[in-house]
């Protein structure tokens, strides 16, 4: 795809239908989605899983690490923000990313019922944990989320200095929720791979979108 498409502003990304209804659909989907997490995670956390014999974390003292935890996702998530903002393709992109891998996650979470580690610290964020309205949620673990997400923000992400940060950060974050034994390692091993995963089935979406806004687009400088 033409990085002048990549580049659109907002005005000529709803000027286009395609665009328009891959932004409205990502965002009700997603909406969707996370009205029923709570529920979900009633249900996960209501059942009995496996206590997996984790080598990594038995030479991992626990720590609580949630406040550096809570400050390099969400730094992190302002840079993801503040490049939504400026350029619809990003945005777009990282709503269906995030779409996809938050059902990929209820799935995997489903198929692989896991109790937490031994010595768990609970992680505590003041804002993703509103999507829980109860109790701190223990048993959504294969594969972490945190991780997962921070790996997002690194595919989405064009700028080389920002895309360097998301990546530092990915890495950090998962090793500190293993510290906090939040995690299982399998857990943060496959993060990247299930992120990646979700990353391309975004794109064959948001770029069938925008590949059709291209073509118009084109039309419109020969004329």
């Amino acid at each position: 795809m033409n990085i002048e498409i990549k580049s659109i502003s907002w005005k000529q990304a709803f000027s286009n239908k395609s665009v328009t209804f891959a932004f409205v659909a990502g965002f009700a989907l997603i909406i969707a989605t996370l009205s029923v997490l709570p529920s979900f995670f009633d249900v996960i956390e209501s059942r009995n899983g496996v206590v997996m014999n984790d080598i990594v974390l038995q030479m991992l003292p626990p720590i609580n690490l949630s406040i550096p935890i809570f400050v390099f996702i969400w730094g992190t998530a302002l840079i993801m923000i503040f490049r939504s903002f400026q350029n619809p393709y990003t945005l777009i992109l990282f709503v269906w990313c995030f779409l996809f891998l938050t059902l990929s996650r209820m799935i995997t979470i489903s198929l692989v019922p896991l109790n937490p580690p031994k010595n768990l610290i609970l992680l505590k964020d003041p804002l993703s944990n509103q999507f829980y309205h109860g109790p701190f949620i223990t048993k959504d673990l294969f594969y972490s989320g945190h991780t997962s997400t921070m790996f997002l923000m690194f595919l989405c992400l064009k700028n080389k200095i920002e895309k360097t940060i998301a990546l530092c950060s990915s890495i950090i974050i998962g090793i500190m929720v293993l510290i906090q034994h939040v995690h299982y390692t399998i857990d943060v091993m496959f993060a990247p791979i299930g992120a990646f995963l979700v990353y391309k089935l975004a794109r064959m979406v948001v770029d069938k979108a925008f590949r059709k806004f291209s073509m118009k687009w084109a039309k419109t400088q020969d004329s």
